[in-house]
């Protein structure tokens, strides 16, 4: 990568001194940020032009970036400036102009506590094989949840990690365990070439950024039956829809050997999404399956449906709905009954679910959750906003970076 523009410089450290998650850069419009879920443009920030927009986005480019933007309109990559953070990034083509959306990617990994995450994770990161599945939609947190669940393994555990990720990320240095990270285009030509070559490179614990097709799917299994903890993510809303997404993709022919493989392999599936938090910023709330016995049989016999209510009797297990949770952060005073049951697909089931938070909340005279507001930069916890309701606009650019 050469040096970045100077005016993007300002730009990425004036979003992730506002604590916003997101940055656009679009012809016709100003900079704009995303702050807890909401899209805000910078003050005295001038409407781009096509010129500005190119030389932003050129500015980030090696010869081999931008000649796969030039090919495919597109491009995924990521870096970091000093003493700012690092960045997740997409820069295409649209109406014939280049655009630029980047990622805020914290340096520091945020712990399961800090997160706020279920006890369930970690139950699923001490499993010795088997695939655990972190879904979501689209900035809900997935890759931080992810992190951390990674981070954790590597303070604790003598094991070989080793990522394929497009781009990375996080970045993990070695600790108790010894990690290797990949980034597809750059290490490795795509997903599946570095799965394929996982076995001869002698990991323990494989993290994947999606499980994308046939294939991916396929040899995560493979991994997985062979002894190998391995991580995935899906852009699903719940964890029915994840191994539904799974079995769609499989030939008609070859399904039931399919779901025979995955009934075998699977260890749990966290899905997961961000809801805005009273006095400001996002908390995540979870849904979490654990494959027990019950759970295995409805996969081998695709009967995906059910899997809810085998959730929601899971208590015990360490299972939850996402009604559950969003009833818990009401208990808590995290976030209010109204985004909760906005947030459900089944409101009058968060409303019962609220009455038991509070009563076992009240019983145990705690509303300690472990979970705070975040910045909604995917980190869930970051320095608690002062006022509530529309977030602010980020702070102006300074002067002379334009």
């Amino acid at each position: 990568m050469s040096i970045p523009d100077p005016m993007l410089e300002a730009l990425l450290k004036a979003t992730v001194d506002s604590g916003a998650s997101d940055l656009h850069l679009t012809v016709g419009r100003p900079a704009t940020a995303r702050r807890d879920g909401v899209l805000v443009s910078f003050e005295n920030v001038p409407v781009l032009a096509n010129e500005e927009v190119d030389r932003m986005v050129y500015s980030l480019l090696d010869e081999r970036k931008l000649a796969e933007l030039n090919r495919d309109r597109q491009v995924d990559f990521s870096f970091g400036l000093p003493g700012v953070g690092r960045f997740r990034a997409n820069a295409f083509r649209q109406r014939g102009n280049l655009a630029l959306a980047l990622r805020v990617v914290p340096f520091r990994v945020r712990t399961l506590e800090e997160l706020g995450a279920p006890a369930a994770c970690t139950t699923l990161l001490n499993k010795p094989y088997g695939i655990v599945l972190v879904v979501g939609p689209t900035g809900s947190g997935k890759s931080t949840t992810l992190a951390a669940m990674i981070d954790r393994i590597n303070d604790t555990k003598p094991v070989h990690i080793l990522t394929i990720e497009d781009p990375v990320e996080y970045m993990h240095h070695h600790k108790t365990a010894m990690v290797n990270q990949r980034e597809v285009g750059t290490d490795v030509e795509s997903f599946n070439d570095g799965l394929r070559s996982a076995l001869r490179e002698d990991p323990d614990v494989v993290l994947l950024g999606e499980m994308r097709d046939l294939d991916s799917i396929q040899i995560s299994l493979s991994l997985a039956e062979t002894g190998h903890l391995v991580f995935a993510t899906l852009h699903t809303n719940d964890a029915a829809q994840a191994l539904d997404r799974i079995i769609d993709v499989i030939p008609s022919e070859r399904r039931d050997q399919i779901q025979i493989m995955l009934a075998g392999a699977l260890q749990g599936v966290i899905s997961q999404r961000l809801m805005p938090s009273i006095g400001g910023g996002r908390v995540a709330a979870y849904e979490v399956m654990v494959a027990n016995e019950a759970i295995r049989n409805l996969v081998r016999e695709g009967k995906s449906r059910q899997m809810r209510t085998m959730i929601s009797t899971g208590a015990a297990e360490g299972m939850q709905t996402i009604e559950m949770d969003l009833a818990r952060l009401v208990a808590a005073g995290l976030i209010d009954i109204d985004t909760a049951m906005a947030g459900s697909q089944y409101p009058k089931e968060v409303q019962a679910q609220i009455t038991t938070a509070r009563a076992q909340m009240g019983a145990h005279s705690t509303m300690s959750s472990g979970q705070a507001g975040s910045s909604g930069s995917g980190t869930y916890g970051g320095e608690p906003v002062s006022t509530p309701g529309a977030p602010p606009p980020p702070p102006p650019v300074p002067a002379g970076s334009n």
